[in-house]
């Protein structure tokens, strides 16, 4: 095994959490975090040993950011299906709702979100109330 590899291998456990996609606002921020480092460190510059790295972490961050738009003129339903998918949430992660069945039909449009429910999902995701009436 040459040196490289051995060093590569020896160090991964750090290494490979920072080349993950992120899921969540917090790997995100981490993400961008680290996008800076390499940049700092001298990433900018195309002949740099972490130029590639500065443009694979920059892919990433991109990925995410393009995931992250919600469509302009969206339903209740639709922000919340989308929350939903950005946290990687289920319907039984929103017991705030109500009942598996309750979630289901306000993610179907067959129930209206009422004030006390928006005002949950506002407060669980740092969004306006509106959003969902």
């Amino acid at each position: 095994m040459n040196a490289r590899l051995k060093a590569a291998i020896q160090h991964w456990s750090y290494v490979a959490p920072v080349l993950q996609p992120a899921r969540n606002e917090k790997e995100y921020a981490a993400l961008v975090e680290a996008l800076n480092a390499a940049l700092d460190a001298g990433g900018a510059n195309e002949k740099h040993p972490l130029a590639r790295l500065a443009e694979y972490l920059g892919d990433l961050v991109s990925e995410y950011e393009a995931k992250d738009k919600m469509p302009p003129a969206a339903t209740g339903a639709e922000v919340l299906r989308y929350l939903m998918q950005r946290d990687n949430l289920r319907q039984i992660d929103l017991p705030e709702l109500g009942s598996q069945g309750v979630v289901s039909e306000l993610l179907s449009g067959r129930r209206d979100f009422n004030a006390r429910q928006a005002k949950a999902l506002a407060a669980r995701f740092g969004v306006s109330a509106a959003m969902f009436l």
